[in-house]
């Protein structure tokens, strides 16, 4: 069960012996994000990005190339799947896109290298990136390794208690 509001959409690859064409975003689909940024992350295998949550902005994701588990949980207080934890698989050979929103916390470990585009439905902004240490077992995520490559930030990340603590208690960042 994926937590409310996380949308996963399959895209259609149009190939021919050129190579191929995917649409990767259309408003028409509805997803629920009109995006003012986008942005391009390249990541190496065993690479782990996470675990993040914004009040503020909801993602737009696909893979590129590659292929990764996004991990989710669903901080929002009285949503129908508050404190669910999930795992999507993505896989570049088989394109979809993820719509992640406000409240859900995410983290991305990449399987290979790999290249995914996000788009964010408000400018980055540092005062709007929370998180949490992401092998806290109260996520409930059941990740494909024991061992990532992990940024010094996100290695310094606090429990998901303390997460929850900051997210009911802090006001979003005007």
């Amino acid at each position: 069960m994926l937590p409310a509001g996380v949308l996963l959409l399959t895209l259609t690859p149009h190939a021919d012996d050129r190579g191929s064409f995917t649409e990767l975003y259309r408003a028409s689909w509805e997803p629920g994000i009109a995006p003012v940024q986008w942005n391009a992350v390249h990541s190496e295998a065993n690479v782990l990005r996470g675990v993040h949550v914004h009040r503020r902005h909801t993602d737009y994701l696909t893979l590129v190339t590659g292929a990764a588990s996004i991990g989710l949980h669903d901080l929002r207080p009285g949503s129908p799947t508050e404190g669910v934890g999930a795992a999507v698989e993505l896989d570049a050979r088989t394109p979809q896109a993820l719509v992640i929103p406000v409240g859900v916390a995410h983290g991305f470990y990449f399987h290979e290298q790999s290249l995914h585009v996000y788009a964010v439905s408000r400018e980055f902004d540092p005062a709007d990136e929370l998180g949490c240490r992401w092998d806290d077992p109260d996520l409930h995520i059941s990740w494909p390794c024991t061992e990532p490559l992990i940024s010094q930030r996100d290695r310094e990340l606090g429990s998901l208690s303390e997460l929850h603590d900051v997210w009911r208690g802090a006001p979003a960042p005007a």
